[in-house]
């Protein structure tokens, strides 16, 4: 007790001599940040180097450089972190990965400048090396991102993770698990015009051509206030513009990506589904003996490889979709060719048929998926068919060979009951009131 006593005592006096520095630091500057000498799980030792302005003086906060320690899987990690106030503008994740490679080039000095951009400087006040070229997961005010770069978050506690990705012909947020990856929103330019690179402006982000000439912008709806950074949230996969209340003294959303629950591509479990109260409910299987598997993902193999087509089948649910997009897709097939497609692939895990599109009402099409993910529930008559593999004896037999329909539907079940319940408390409120009535009347008299 006492040496973790003593350590944090140090700590406190490194972040006291480092924590009124100004924006510049030169060659030859130390800083020292202690740790324990035993491994502290939950361990966090920051000492703040310099930052941009003073937050006692202004209302906005400001950007501030920290050398960082942290606990991470039985070692200490140690980074330089960039702050807009009390918001740390890299990934829990995200460890720098980088060398400045600015050997032999003169570099006198690091600043970080009111953009929050971290330099390192020669004597001539030329950049020879910028953190705004090695974006993680935000991206700030007048950065530029040229295309076939992107942005990168980790959730927690799941080996899959987002990308907000700069391609010629849009921008785009991603879900990426191992080799997959799906697309789950997107922004176009008018008239098929090309990227070469955004940036975050004032009023939003800002798209630009090869001549430099802006040909589109997602605008951030609350212009009182400049627009500070765009994020990738770790946990949801939404992408953010945030601007600074100065009512509430906090950063809030002036734009979002995705503005439902059910529209994010980890809103539930694997094999889960979000329903229209926004709330998920798991997929309900009944095998052969009766027994419900009512878990997320319980009994249900994330591949199927190996025990051969007669093993499996396809289950179909009803008036369900994946917000997941780009999966391989074929054309003209019906729902049962696309089942079979599926069913031979033992990779895939699910299948959407679709009927129709603008172009051609009666056009039919198959797309197969090796993820099952982003499930959520959407009104009938869409002439949409998710279908997802199971082990077989999952479900009765139905006439179709290749498609099997539920026997349990679970898709509002959770609304369901919601309203059973309120329905039941009303009932019973009701009749224990007509009883209190009658035992007051027979009182009386």
């Amino acid at each position: 007790m006492k040496l973790y006593l003593y350590i944090i005592l140090i700590l406190i006096l490194v972040m006291i001599n480092h924590g009124s520095c100004d924006s510049t630091i030169h060659v030859g500057h130390r800083v020292s940040l202690a740790i324990p000498l035993e491994y502290n799980d939950g361990f966090i030792g920051r000492a703040f180097l310099m930052d941009y302005g003073d937050d006692t003086k202004q209302i906005e906060p400001s950007f501030r450089v920290a050398l960082s320690t942290e606990a991470n899987k039985g070692k200490y990690s140690c980074s330089l972190e960039v702050f807009l106030g009390d918001v740390k503008l890299k990934g829990p994740k995200n460890r720098m990965g980088w060398r400045t490679g600015t050997s032999g080039q003169g570099v006198e000095r690091l600043q970080i400048l009111r953009t929050g951009n971290l330099v390192l400087l020669d004597v001539l006040n030329q950049i020879k090396w910028q953190s705004f070229n090695f974006p993680t997961d935000v991206m700030l005010w007048g950065q530029r991102l040229d295309v076939s770069t992107w942005l990168t978050s980790f959730p927690r506690n799941t080996t899959s993770f987002y990308t907000f990705e700069i391609l010629y012909n849009k921008v785009a947020l991603y879900l990426n698990s191992g080799r997959l990856k799906y697309s789950y929103w997107e922004f176009k330019p008018s008239k098929n015009r090309n990227i070469t690179f955004v940036e975050l402006g004032s009023n939003g982000l800002e798209l630009f051509d090869d001549k430099h000439k802006k040909i589109a912008q997602i605008i951030a709806s609350w212009k009182v206030q400049p627009v500070r950074f765009l994020a990738l949230g770790n946990r949801t996969g939404n992408l953010g513009i945030y601007f600074y209340s100065s009512t509430t003294r906090k950063f809030e959303a002036s734009f979002q990506a995705l503005n439902t629950t059910c529209d994010l591509p980890l809103a539930c479990k694997p094999y889960g589904i979000c329903t229209f109260s926004n709330s998920c409910s798991c997929i309900v299987l009944l095998t052969k003996k009766s027994h419900m598997v009512s878990d997320c993902n319980e009994r249900v193999p994330s591949r199927f490889c190996g025990g051969g087509t007669t093993q499996v089948e396809m289950l179909e649910l009803n008036d369900v979709v994946t917000v997941l997009k780009d999966a391989p897709k074929r054309i003209n097939v019906t729902k049962t060719t696309c089942a079979n497609l599926c069913l031979n692939d033992c990779k895939c895990v699910a299948a959407l048929h679709s009927y129709g599109n603008y172009d051609d009402p009666s056009s039919e099409q198959c797309s197969l998926y090796y993820l099952v993910a982003g499930i959520k529930q959407v009104e009938k008559g869409l002439g949409l068919s998710y279908m997802v593999k199971v082990p077989k004896g999952t479900s009765y037999h139905h006439n179709n060979p290749s498609v099997k329909k539920w026997v349990l539907i679970v898709v509002g079940v959770v609304d369901g009951l919601i309203i059973i319940l309120v329905l039941g408390g009303l009932v019973y409120y009701l009749v224990h009131k007509r009883r209190n009535n009658l035992q007051g009347t027979n009182n009386d008299t």
